[in-house]
């Protein structure tokens, strides 16, 4: 789904974006995501902002919230459903500020990194397995 005019994209939009990149994870990981949520969201609230110390809502493209899939066996009973949060409007801004990528590379970046996270990967193996994703 490649854009190149019209109106910025509305977070159904923003969401199949993702949902392509995480489609296009190995299957290693593919296989450990079937219960992590994806929400496609304007910003994030006030309280994950005060929580990650930023004033700034266009600062925050997208947070993993849950237990790490090493550290699941460590995890009290009753925990929340592991979840991928993207911010639509951070995201549509990041991408006009730079200007060099393409929206579809940008998501599946946010998305990634995200995804990292709930593997508990280092930025290296983040951008390993992105380079791998493309």
């Amino acid at each position: 789904m490649m854009r190149t005019f019209g109106l910025a994209p509305d977070a159904a939009e923003i969401e199949a974006l993702a949902r392509a990149a995480l489609a296009r994870l190995p299957d290693v990981f593919a296989a450990h995501l079937d219960g992590v949520r994806l929400v496609v969201e304007d910003f994030a609230d006030v309280e994950t902002l005060a929580m990650l110390e930023i004033e700034d809502p266009f600062e925050l493209t997208g947070i993993y919230e849950g237990v790490p899939v090493g550290e699941k066996h460590m995890a009290p009973s009753g925990t929340m459903p592991d979840r991928i949060r993207l911010f639509r409007s951070p995201i549509l801004d990041e991408w006009i500020a730079r200007g060099d990528d393409t929206l579809e590379h940008l998501v599946a970046h946010v998305v990634i990194h995200e995804v990292g996270h709930h593997f508990g990967l280092s930025d290296a193996d983040i951008e390993a397995l992105e380079n791998q994703s493309d």
